[in-house]
């Protein structure tokens, strides 16, 4: 049974929508969010369909139901607030630009945190870095449709004493606070399918656009990164983080990414109503 987890931090009228990643929780995104909302931000954690229940629920759902969730969150925010940022991390990363691409006025700005294209990291194994592409057509043709990956050790935290906690609520079974511990070949398949979507937009995204990203992310690497730069369109700036493995808004430079990130979006509200003066 899928859980409700999902929260709004209210603030001032700019708004900060927080995308977690496949087979995660909006519980990844919380530091964060309180951290905007100490800067006077109103934050939305929002909750992908299909997560925070078991495997069924996530299998039930695929990238279209994903992203359809994160234009309904968007749409509630929006009413909310004057102004409108998207942050994600990992594959919310791409379900932000998706959005930003999709709706360039009602996006003022990203924040791209660990964003995953392809997962090429260190933790994962060469078949999963080198074979991936083949993932969608092996499972339309019914191969893997009970296989997973299952989470390697560190689980994307670097910080000992929070991965314990996390991790410990995912293997035990609390998907609300920890994710799922695998992602279903099947659900890795959307992913790839959305990814290669998005790969696609890039040019179309005009958004300013915050890049932070872990130099030791074990699950997806700084190529991921280098083609952020490459493509997109709008203006952006990247930071890349020493201290911290992929899950940056919870790991030990958490504090890095509320600082920088609250920071840009202010700079960003600032220079409107500059332009508009």
């Amino acid at each position: 049974m899928i859980k409700n987890v999902e929260y709004i931090l209210p603030g001032g009228r700019s708004g900060v929508l927080l995308i977690h990643g496949l087979t995660g929780t909006p519980a990844e995104m919380r530091f964060v969010a309180k951290g905007l909302q100490r800067h006077g931000f109103t934050t939305y954690g929002m909750q992908l369909a299909g997560h925070c229940g078991n495997e069924a629920d996530l299998l039930a759902t695929g990238r279209s139901d994903w992203f359809q969730s994160v234009r309904d969150a968007a749409d509630k925010l929006a009413a909310q607030v004057d102004h409108l940022f998207v942050a994600g991390l990992s594959m919310g990363s791409l379900l932000a630009l998706r959005l930003a691409a999709e709706r360039p006025e009602q996006v003022a700005g990203l924040g791209l945190y660990g964003t995953t294209f392809r997962y090429d990291g260190w933790t994962i194994p060469w078949y999963g870095k080198h074979l991936s592409f083949l993932l969608p057509m092996a499972v339309s043709l019914g191969i893997g449709k009970h296989t997973h990956f299952h989470e390697q050790f560190p689980y994307g935290i670097k910080d000992e004493r929070i991965r314990q906690r996390i991790a410990g609520a995912m293997l035990s079974g609390h998907s609300d606070e920890g994710g799922l511990p695998g992602n279903p070949w099947p659900s890795l398949a959307e992913f790839y399918r959305l990814s290669w979507r998005v790969r696609k937009l890039l040019p179309q995204v005009v958004a300013p656009s915050l890049i932070l990203h872990a130099r030791e992310d074990d699950v997806a690497s700084l190529a991921n990164v280098r083609h952020l730069e490459r493509e997109l369109r709008g203006p952006h700036e990247t930071q890349i983080l020493d201290k911290s493995y992929h899950m940056i808004t919870v790991d030990q430079e958490r504090d890095i990414v509320i600082e920088r990130s609250a920071a840009f979006f202010k700079r960003l509200v600032e220079s409107k109503a500059a332009t508009r003066a």
